[in-house]
Parts: C-alpha cells; structure tokens; sequence
C-alpha cells in the first residue's frame, strides 16, 4: 500500500458518486506497503461517518480484478472476516479513477501486528484453514504468477546487480525448487500474502485478512509457509538476529490442523515450502530494491529480511 498516483479532492468527489456512501468528508494516503495505491477515504451519509479504503490498481487489468474483489466478497459472505467491496450504483466492484482500476473497500476495525502474541498465531492458523477449506467452494481460477518460473525471471532480470553471495544463495536454491516435486500437494485458493500487516487484529480477535491481491489457485502448504515465515519469527530491525519461535510455529500449525489436516506428502516437503516462501520474497523485495517504481509516498522493505530467512531455513 503506497501512494503511486496522487488524487486530488474533485476527482474523489466525481469517483464517489458510482456509489452510495454518502459525501466526501476526508482522505488521507497509505504509506504502508508496496503494491498498489491506497487512501482512507471517510464519507458522511445521512449525518453518519463511514470509513472505507480506496485502492488504485497500479498493474492489475479491469479484466483480471474482479477475480480478487469477487473473492473478498465471497470470503466475507462465508464467515471469513474480510473486507468487503462496496458495489457500485451499477453493480460490481471496480471503477475507473484517473485512468487506472480503483475499487472502495470498508475500512475494517483494528491494527496491523508488529510483534504477533502466541495466541495471535493460533488465531491465524486456524483462520487460514478456514479460509482455504471455505475457497474450495469459491469457482473461478487464477494461476499463480509469482511461481518457480517468476523467480526464475525476476533472478534473471536483476542478478546484475547483485552481489557474488546472493547470486550464488539464490541458485542454489532454484536448483533445490525445481527438484521438488509439488505435484501431489493439495490445491486451491491461497491469500499468497498473509504477513503481519495484512491480518487486522482488535486485541486477540481476528477483525479482517486485507489484501487480497496476490490470491491464486496454489500450494495450501505454499500459503502456510508464507504465513510461518512472518508471524512466527523475531522482528528485528537487524536481519541477523532474526530467529524463528518454536512455540509460535507450533501453536500455528496446530490451530491449523484442527481445521484441515496436513497430508503425509505436505508433512514432508515443509522444509521446502518453507524455503521457497523466503525464496520468492527475497526475490521481489530484491527488485523493488534494483527496479524501484516512483512514488509519493512509498515503502521499500529489506530483501535481507528474508536472505537471512532463506539461510535459516536452507541450514535445517
């Protein structure tokens, strides 16, 4: 969430109008994150104030979207706390705001997490199985675009600037993936990106998963691994002394499988789920760093957070 496209006060007004939120009051941009354009946008409709988030889609299509927003929608209508869109005045959940895709999101209650509680991992673990279990139901598909072959590119289009150590790190650990065989790993939704500060939390309870614009038919594993890799390790502002909590990754992958139990074949290839979280991470924070996009306001985050995170894994 950054502020890549600058918004002026009319344009927001004339945008507003395709739905029934009432009157602009304020907006204000988000300077967290990276991907994409956000404000929080308050209306007042009938003399009460309504809290939403306003995203611009910076590389998303009007054609690929809906995929996303119809899934945040559905996961909402199915018990899952998530934000969901607001349709417009002629049904569906995307328009047009200075030339790019945009869409207006309920603000949900709570905060991001710095530093997750054990009983916060539980909650999550259990609220992943139950996103993935509820996903089953969910029909429409989209691929996974940051696979294998995605790090395989992105490698490829920045190793020049990068140094002897992490070029050799990240071979080396290609090599080991494509010797993997996912084949057998249950399939289908996954959030793909359910860090810290995308699980929006009031004290323990669980108000809502945000950001759901990485989502994609993947590795259940895969998403778990994501999720271990950020809420159950040291926040330190030096990546080495990062270090992973064992009572957090058990507590989460025992919530988790109150839920939805994993297979003999998951069981044996987490290690390697674990590593390829770290691997595509390391990789895109690694091209934000070399092939940075301008903005207003914008959030480049460490790529030797998750260098060190991969080396950890890859020394078990």
């Amino acid at each position: 969430m950054s502020v890549y496209t600058v918004v002026v006060e009319s344009q927001l007004i004339d945008f507003l109008k395709n739905y029934d939120v009432g009157v602009l009051e304020s907006f204000e941009g988000i300077s967290a994150g990276i991907e994409n354009t956000n404000y929080f946008v308050n209306t007042l409709k009938e003399g009460e104030q309504q809290q939403f988030v306003l995203t611009i889609f910076e590389h998303h299509s009007f054609e690929e979207l809906p995929y996303f927003l119809n899934i945040m929608a559905f996961m909402a209508e199915h018990n899952i706390p998530t934000a969901h869109p607001m349709p417009t005045r002629s049904n569906g959940y995307l328009k047009e705001l200075c030339g790019k895709p945009a869409s207006l999101v309920e603000r949900l209650k709570g905060g991001g997490v710095e530093n997750p509680s054990v009983v916060q991992c539980g909650v999550m673990g259990e609220q992943l199985a139950a996103f993935h279990l509820a996903g089953l139901e969910y029909d429409q598909f989209r691929a996974n675009d940051r696979d294998l072959d995605w790090m395989q590119r992105t490698y490829e289009s920045i190793k020049h600037h990068l140094s002897i150590e992490e070029s050799a790190l990240i071979q080396a650990e290609l090599a080991f993936q494509n010797t993997v065989d996912w084949a057998h790993c249950p399939k289908g939704v996954t959030h793909a990106d359910l860090f810290c500060d995308n699980a929006l939390f009031d004290g323990d309870k669980l108000s809502g998963i945000i950001d759901l614009y990485y989502a994609c038919h993947s590795s259940f594993l895969y998403d778990l691994a994501v999720m271990v890799n950020d809420w159950c390790r040291t926040h330190s502002e030096t990546p080495k002394d990062i270090q992973f909590d064992e009572v957090k990754i058990n507590t989460l992958l025992t919530a988790y499988q109150t839920k939805r139990s994993l297979t003999e074949v998951e069981q044996s290839v987490w290690p390697a789920a674990l590593r390829l979280a770290a691997l595509r991470f390391f990789l895109s924070r690694l091209q934000d760093k070399h092939i940075p996009r301008e903005g207003e306001m914008t959030q480049i985050k460490d790529p030797d957070v998750f260098k060190q995170i991969l080396i950890i894994h890859q020394s078990h």
